[in-house]
């Protein structure tokens, strides 16, 4: 009896993920803020999980952008992305959770973790570190959430309709020039820039990935990327995404 018991107790606690698998879905929703931060996009987070759950081959968006009909018309048709905060001393905890409509955990990581005293590496490292529980399992969207609708024969007579235009996976950024040349100094963590003042213009801290920082220029927090061949600095002012080209000599 007692093992029938604890049979029955094991797979209680599956249950709750035996709702369906990411292969059901091709897109997934991001928010602007975690639960756990205190800002839209605080320390690139949310950047950061829309660029690496779209490098797993799901279509992102950000949950107040302008979506797609198949997500517009039925919620269910999309993940929702969460990351949960563990609170620990001298360790950042973050785990990704990925959701149905109906709040079902469709995928969990494993705990992502970091010891990095300064918070936005502590928290970008830790929740790289919780996405790499993605890589162990396979993803090929199989069509099963959304129907696609039955292709109907057109009279002959008829003319074709137009194709709806191709919706858009990730924001236009609105692009800014260079302001002029920046001349990086190494620091512990990575670079500061500064001008010909000289000024201290941007803070970079060093990711895992290259060519890839965290940055900070006092008012807004962003990532700075080399993207072909040119360095920008990727931020978001008034809830719109601005790509502002930078010159810099290492």
């Amino acid at each position: 009896m007692k093992g029938y018991t604890l049979l029955f107790l094991l797979f209680a606690s599956f249950s709750g993920y035996a709702q369906g698998t990411i292969n059901n879905y091709k897109y997934v929703l991001v928010p602007e803020r975690f639960n756990f931060s205190k800002e839209d996009n605080q320390y690139g987070l949310n950047t950061v999980a829309k660029s690496l759950l779209e490098e797993k081959g799901f279509t992102v968006y950000f949950d107040n952008s302008e979506i797609p009909k198949e997500i517009a018309g039925n919620r269910c048709n999309a993940l929702n992305t969460e990351v949960v905060q563990k609170k620990g001393l001298f360790v950042t905890n973050l785990t990704l959770l990925l959701k149905d409509c109906k709040g079902n955990i469709i995928f969990k990581s494993k705990e992502g973790k970091s010891r990095e005293k300064e918070f936005a590496p502590a928290y970008n490292l830790a929740l790289r570190d919780a996405f790499t529980s993605l890589n162990d399992v396979p993803y090929s969207y199989d069509g099963t959430a959304i129907a696609e609708p039955q292709q109907v024969a057109a009279p002959a007579a008829a003319a074709p309709a137009p194709p709806p235009p191709p919706a858009t996976a990730t924001p236009v950024p609105e692009a800014k020039e260079a302001a002029g040349t920046l001349y990086a100094q190494a620091t512990a963590n990575g670079y500061q820039l500064i001008d010909t003042s000289p000024k201290i213009v941007l803070t970079l801290l060093k990711t895992s990935v290259a060519e890839y920082f965290i940055a900070n220029n006092g008012v807004s927090n962003g990532i700075v990327l080399k993207k072909n061949g040119d360095w920008y600095f990727e931020y978001y002012k008034d809830n719109k995404l601005v790509a502002e080209k930078l010159l810099i000599k290492f």
